[in-house]
């Protein structure tokens, strides 16, 4: 017997852009029929590459199929009376209601929340800006680079002698929406207490900034932490520890490996151990005659004296591959480990006996594309990719005839542009 997913019994309508699109995701793999709605002739997001095989083609955004799994799709002009007038009809069948509209544009179209929950009392709807429903800086646009700035996220990113960096991937979008579909779950499960649905208003600059700001004493994802301490795990290749500069990552025989020199109560062990690794391969030099686990205090050790040890470690790694530093590291209790590229990962003997990755079928493609799959596991309702995102209007005929339409008032729709 196939178990049952969280949520189900749940609709989602899902109107959102890059800014929601994970929100609906996760909803979608959690288990609710989650509806994409897209515009006539396809969301502008459709064209965010790359693309597959490197053909520009709405129909074969990657970034589209990563975000959009587990949703049927459909095309509707809701800036249309008549589009109206069918949203409305969807609406009475949700129980979310995900937008990423400008405030007030939902009102402006008389969709507004208050509107909509007379329709359906017991409707969630989960509204992500990039600032938020209220405040001064409400009504300013911003994409993900400008959300992240203004989280402060890009101070601890890039090489510490440096100007902050942006983060390669968005930051913005996914942080947005989980914390979206967080807070949308939530809110069903205040429902199921109560009967009342809610307003969800999403940050994108707040979202990130939870992310990013200490929880707890020791956080290494941290502005503040780096204004005061100069001193954070993500801030380049090397850290500043007590004055000095110490690397964190090491280039090897067949990439990159993550090894920081650390001295302190019980952490000089780890040095020495490796020391003793070289030692054994007569690349030691004169660390060999170092009291590594008591005699070396790194708030005391000039930089010479730094930039001296990382070169002969440097040449050690050298020498060996990923996986022999790895290896070796584990069998001599030394705190090293690979830093994969997504080839490595997707070898990963951990990820494949959890089974992390999920082919999906691609029928329009006569392919079948590797996504990543839950980031958990449960043993009753589990979290599952269950189709790949949706083509274009693809399932124009099959919800609207779940509405009552007839083929005859669908055509028409799709004849004035409504759908």
């Amino acid at each position: 017997m196939e178990q049952q997913s969280s949520l189900s019994s749940c609709r989602v309508l899902d109107l959102s852009d890059e800014k929601g699109f994970l929100c609906g995701k996760i909803l979608g793999d959690l288990g609710a029929d989650v509806i994409k709605v897209e515009k006539p002739g396809g969301d502008h997001s459709r064209n965010i590459g790359p693309f597959y095989h490197d053909i520009p083609d709405p129909e074969k955004s990657l970034h589209w199929f990563a975000y959009n799994t587990s949703k049927r799709g459909i095309t509707l002009d809701i800036e249309t009376a008549d589009g109206q007038q069918v949203f409305k009809q969807l609406i009475k069948t949700a129980d979310f209601f995900i937008e990423t509209f400008h405030p007030g544009f939902m009102d402006y179209l008389g969709l507004s929340y208050s509107e909509l929950e007379k329709i359906n009392p017991g409707l969630i709807m989960v509204s992500i800006t990039p600032f938020g429903q209220s405040g001064p800086f409400k009504n300013y646009k911003a994409p993900d680079i400008v959300a992240m700035s203004m989280s402060g996220l890009p101070l601890v990113t890039g090489e510490a002698d440096r100007p902050p960096l942006r983060i390669g991937i968005p930051q913005s979008y996914p942080q947005a929406g989980t914390q979206g579909a967080m807070a949308a779950v939530i809110a069903y499960y205040h429902r199921e207490r109560t009967g009342e649905g809610q307003h969800v208003d999403v940050s994108m600059q707040e979202a990130v900034l939870w992310g990013a700001t200490p929880m707890q004493q020791f956080s290494k994802i941290s502005p503040p932490l780096w204004a005061i301490m100069k001193n954070v795990a993500f801030r380049g290749s090397r850290m500043l520890r007590g004055g000095v500069w110490v690397r964190g990552t090491w280039p090897c025989k067949d990439g990159w490996v993550s090894w920081r020199m650390m001295v302190g109560p019980g952490l000089g062990l780890r040095i020495r151990y490796l020391v003793d690794w070289l030692d054994n391969e007569g690349m030691a030099g004169d660390m060999k005659d170092i009291d590594w686990e008591y005699g070396v205090d790194v708030l005391k050790t000039g930089q010479n004296d730094i930039d001296h040890w990382e070169k002969l470690w440097g040449d050690f790694f050298m020498t060996k591959t990923m996986v022999e530093l790895y290896e070796g590291s584990i069998e001599r209790g030394i705190t090293l480990y690979p830093v994969n590229n997504f080839a490595d990962v997707l070898a990963n003997t951990q990820l494949k006996y959890r089974e992390f990755f999920v082919p999906l079928e691609h029928s329009e493609l006569n392919t079948t594309i590797t996504y990543p799959g839950a980031p958990y596991n449960s043993t009753e309702t589990p979290y599952k990719l269950r189709s790949r995102a949706p083509l274009i209007g693809e399932h124009n005929q099959e919800v609207y005839e779940e509405l009552g339409f007839s083929t005859e008032k669908i055509t028409l729709l799709k004849e004035c542009g409504i759908i």
